[in-house]
């Protein structure tokens, strides 16, 4: 983990559940003027290339190196950020002359935005390009694609959960999806505007526990206090490991994976498992598919092959993925 972004982590829960609130039409920190999708600061562990010889770039460098350097570009759901190393290096053990291979890890709706724009802006600076590959943990982001005539086919090639993040030892003794509905607590949860776990999942089991209109205050935002106790994040879910290590926050929503990555970096944290109703673990899917642009298809070609394969499950399921069934991994039109 960057020094920088732990800094600004620090300062940012430093201001948390504190009187002031950031309205979702707050004035926000501008950058240049860019048609492109700006990617917030201290993002460059979601910006990598990982070259064949096991050299890792990140940041503004891979960005400026993602079109001269990259066979393949990955641009995938946030939440994978922690398994793409093993993933990726096992693939290309597998397959060496794929070449160098470029991820960027961000919430998919701001990929799909990105997508339609036709590139990024990082730390004030204009990257044009396209990916050869997109993820989403929503079948619908691929169906946009497809009517913009830039995507065809999809497979589901892993899984995941919701449960509850709470401190080691859930000192406030929380069981459940109901307990985000306790005044005492101070809740993180993903922000509904650009993060998939919240907008296709559990904001849908707030809403059957008849929660959501209490913790959202009536509000869509992120990096905001839409209640007094409940603060939504700014990009990432992540943020709510960070906030339980800083002891301003009591419990969060999270993928099942999001625990197990905060325990292997030595947060003290634990997780309340939900019942499959309110984890979704039978709805949660993730669907990937090669863009109709792509410059580089036979490499695309081949590290989705290679996501069907025992091997490519297993780098996924030792990060908390759980593994897609044969029907999943069938390619099939998108609908």
């Amino acid at each position: 983990m960057r020094l920088s972004r732990l800094a600004s982590i620090a300062l940012f829960a430093a201001g948390l559940f504190t009187n002031q609130t950031y309205a979702a039409d707050a004035p926000q920190p501008t950058t240049a003027a860019s048609s492109f999708e700006v990617i917030p600061p201290n993002k460059d562990n979601d910006l990598r290339i990982f070259y064949a010889d096991g050299k890792i770039v990140k940041g503004t460098p891979a960005l400026e190196k993602m079109n001269s350097d990259a066979n393949l570009k990955l641009w995938l759901a946030g939440n994978q950020f922690f398994a793409m190393e093993d993933v990726i290096q096992t693939f290309q053990k597998a397959h060496p002359e794929a070449g160098n291979v470029a991820v960027i890890t961000l919430p998919p709706g701001v990929i799909l935005k990105a997508i339609n724009a036709g590139g990024w802006n990082y730390e004030g600076k204009d990257y044009a390009m396209q990916p050869d590959i997109y993820a989403s943990v929503d079948l619908g982001h691929l169906k946009t694609l497809k009517a913009k005539g830039k995507m065809d086919n999809y497979m589901i090639y892993t899984h995941n959960a919701l449960e509850l993040m709470v401190a080691k030892d859930n000192p406030k003794s929380i069981k459940g999806i109901d307990d985000l509905g306790r005044d005492d607590l101070k809740i993180m949860l993903p922000n509904p505007l650009t993060e998939g776990i919240m907008t296709f999942y559990a904001k849908k089991v707030l809403q059957d526990h008849k929660l959501w209109d209490k913790v959202s205050g009536g509000k869509e935002c992120k990096s905001c206090d839409p209640t007094p106790n409940v603060h939504f994040t700014s990009v990432h879910h992540r943020e709510i490991p960070d906030g339980l290590k800083a002891g301003t926050v009591d419990v969060g929503i999270v993928w099942a994976t999001e625990t197990k990555n905060a325990l292997g970096e030595g947060h003290a944290v634990d997780a309340v498992k939900l019942p499959p109703e309110d984890s979704l673990i039978n709805d949660v899917s993730y669907a990937i598919g090669t863009l109709t642009s792509s410059t580089n298809l036979q490499a695309a070609s081949k590290y989705l092959a290679f996501l069907k394969l025992d091997s490519g499950q297993s780098a996924y399921a030792k990060f908390g993925f759980i593994n897609a069934s044969k029907d999943d991994l069938e390619t099939k039109p998108i609908p």
